[in-house]
């Protein structure tokens, strides 16, 4: 469909968002002379919020609308609310019924930015799509490692694509990426990775796009202003039941029902004392266990992976040869990163990465605030990142 508007121009859908992020990432790949097609992706939106005026979609579809109008570039808005809704919403909500702390920010790039729009944009014409996030993207051929992926770089094979850190570690955004193959990173851009966010921000406002000042979104993107209580509330029953100390058992207040709560949580909990931190959570007997902020319960040695993910081609390699590996770890997005060890087993591995049923990780030190169904992700020492896992 977009052969007659490519003449001899590399396409690429840039996933506009209506941030700020975004709009430099057009900015750029325009001046780098692709051929630039603009997308807004219209994902779920929650009920309570539109109805209360707190939905953010509609400024942020017509704010991407305008930046393309500024760009010159064609405008799609592509409705994934279906999709959306039962992918990354449902997932949400139903880990939460089960007792985990979900990542609905991981499965939506997963199933929805690197899935469908991936899909769409190609069968379309696009040779690339591309994104805001803060993260950069470098290839490996044989030994020797190009990081500057959105410029000419040889054409030898074979090609290995890897995820770096961004450069402002502050924004890096790669902990949520940790899902994405090598049949993905080919068709990838990542243009802002090598920015800083001031930078990014100096470079809208020298081309006086209207996001150049736009606070940057907070919290899960379709729940907008609402609290995430609110929202859980629609799908899961209030049900009251016991505190406990974890050390000794002993019950200090009550809660609105398990399910609404995480590890390691210490606010909302209407406890007097403490401060007390939640480490652990049965919803099947509806009871949560707290402790004081140095209490040995808090803390993990060890954790189990499920549906593990390498997106470097090399771990192949490294399993294969010694089924413990040295790595470094980040259980919350935005932790420092944690020196550890990771024993994988069932794995199907080949030279292009591959996955793992299932994997262990040893922490060189225990760590605060491990919740299962949160995202282990891992790097190396070079600020690679390896792949990650789901923690059980």
């Amino acid at each position: 469909m977009l052969k007659e508007w490519k003449k001899d121009k590399k396409t690429v859908f840039v996933a506009l968002s209506g941030g700020v992020d975004s709009s430099v990432a057009a900015l750029l790949l325009k001046k780098q002379g692709y051929y630039v097609v603009g997308v807004f992706m219209r994902c779920w939106r929650d009920d309570i919020a539109t109805s209360a005026g707190k939905s953010c979609m509609e400024k942020d579809a017509e704010d991407a609308r305008k930046v393309a109008e500024q760009l010159e570039i064609p405008f799609y808005v592509w409705d994934f609310e279906k999709e959306y809704k039962k992918r990354v919403v449902d997932y949400m909500v139903d880990g939460y019924r089960k007792g985990i702390t979900p990542n609905p920010d991981v499965m939506c790039n997963k199933e929805i930015k690197f899935g469908l729009f991936l899909e769409k944009a190609l069968k379309m014409g696009a040779d690339y799509v591309a994104t805001g996030h803060y993260v950069k993207l470098g290839l490996r051929i044989k030994n020797l490692e190009y990081r500057e992926r959105n410029k000419k770089l040889p054409s030898l094979n074979p090609k290995f694509y890897i995820l770096y850190s961004a450069r402002d570690l502050n924004k890096d955004q790669s902990y949520f990426l940790w899902t994405l193959t090598q049949d993905q990173l080919k068709y990838c851009l990542f243009p802002i990775g090598d920015y800083l966010k001031s930078e990014v921000r100096k470079i809208a406002k020298k081309a006086n796009l209207l996001t150049a000042e736009k606070k940057d979104s907070q919290g899960i993107c379709f729940l907008g202003k609402v609290t995430l209580d609110e929202f859980l509330g629609k799908y899961i029953p209030e049900k009251k039941g016991d505190i406990l100390l974890a050390s000794t058992g002993k019950k200090i207040g009550e809660h609105k029902g398990a399910h609404f709560y995480t590890i390691g949580q210490r606010h909302g909990l209407g406890i007097s004392g403490g401060p007390y931190y939640i480490t652990e959570k049965d919803v099947k007997k509806n009871i949560i266990k707290v402790a004081e902020a140095k209490n040995e319960a808090l803390y993990k040695k060890e954790i189990a992976l499920t549906d593990v993910n390498f997106v470097n081609a090399n771990m192949s390699a490294l399993i294969r040869a010694n089924r413990r590996i040295d790595v470094l770890v980040r259980v919350r997005y935005r932790q420092p990163l944690i020196s550890a060890t990771l024993k994988i087993e069932n794995s199907k591995l080949s030279a292009r990465g591959g996955s793992a049923k299932g994997g262990k990780i040893e922490f060189d030190a225990p760590v605060k605030f491990v919740a299962s169904g949160q995202s282990a992700v891992l790097y190396n020492k070079k600020g690679e990142m390896l792949g990650g896992g789901v923690i059980k």
